[in-house]
């Protein structure tokens, strides 16, 4: 994945914690800022995880935030699962607010791609337990096509003995994968499973406008216009039909938040202190 600012120039303190779900896996998550500080949950798009947001978290804890940052299920340090729907990933959110102690507070909800999906459809279901929305890219609807767009990554291998034997397999890949691999029993292993992606991949596949519209709160769209993703013709419609709705659009591509991250995050701050 794009990977974002070095940490070491811009310093975010950050502690990650383990909760175990009701299903018994594992689920991690980095939670930046002071306990006391407003809280904003950071989720991810595919094939990324919480670390993400290591760059916008230096931006906002200064000003009073707590970023929470889970890596979703089946990214990052979080395990695998059996279902990669809707109903799973909300779920896992639920119970990660409930374990942080903001089960009982309103959060903003910040989330890329997959997340910000993910996001909304959090918002449409407890609409009282989300202050606002930062929406980076992520679609309204996007078109039902088989294979799904992922399916490229199920001829990569998952492990591999090596960090450069497993990255050398990755082909033009690469580049793009490096920032997620870890080392694992077996020896070095990519930071999602393939099989995994292209299962969530496809589940997200369709139309998502009722969760969309399904709330009021504030909202900010955050839109590159050289998006693969969400066009931009989606984006100006998605912000003209909910009301409360702020567009700002960035000349970047899909990862708008990690290729223009200064700009991205003075437009994500300046929307946040407005919300109530």
């Amino acid at each position: 994945m794009p990977t974002g600012p070095d940490a070491a120039a811009a310093p975010a303190h950050s502690v990650r914690t383990h909760l175990t779900t009701p299903d018994g896996r594992r689920l991690s998550y980095l939670d930046f800022g002071p306990v006391e500080g407003r809280p904003l949950l950071a989720l991810h798009g595919h094939l990324g995880e919480g670390a993400d947001f290591v760059g916008l978290a230096a931006a906002l804890c200064p000003h009073g935030w707590r970023v929470v940052a889970p890596d979703q299920r089946g990214h990052g340090d979080s395990e695998r699962a059996r279902r990669y729907d809707r109903d799973g990933y909300v779920d896992d959110l639920r119970v990660l607010l409930d374990h942080a102690g903001l089960g009982r507070r309103a959060v903003a909800v910040l989330g890329h791609s997959l997340g910000a999906v993910n996001g909304y459809h959090l918002a449409a279901d407890r609409p009282d337990a989300v202050s606002a929305l930062v929406n980076i890219d992520g679609p309204a609807y996007l078109p039902v096509v088989d294979p799904a767009p992922l399916s490229f990554l199920l001829d990569l291998p998952y492990t591999a003995a090596t960090r450069e034997e497993l990255l050398a397999a990755c082909g033009p890949l690469a580049a793009f994968l490096e920032g997620g691999v870890r080392p694992c029993r077996d020896g070095w292993r990519l930071g999602c499973h393939p099989e995994d992606m292209v299962d969530s991949d496809t589940r997200l596949l369709g139309d998502h406008w009722a969760q969309w519209l399904g709330t009021d709160c504030p909202a900010l769209l955050l839109h590159g216009t050289a998006s693969s993703v969400l066009p931009t013709a989606q984006a100006r419609e998605m912000a003209r039909r909910r009301p409360g709705t702020t567009l700002v659009e960035l000349d970047a591509d899909h990862w708008v938040h990690l290729r223009r991250p200064e700009e991205s995050a003075d437009v994500i701050r300046r929307f946040l202190d407005t919300c109530p």
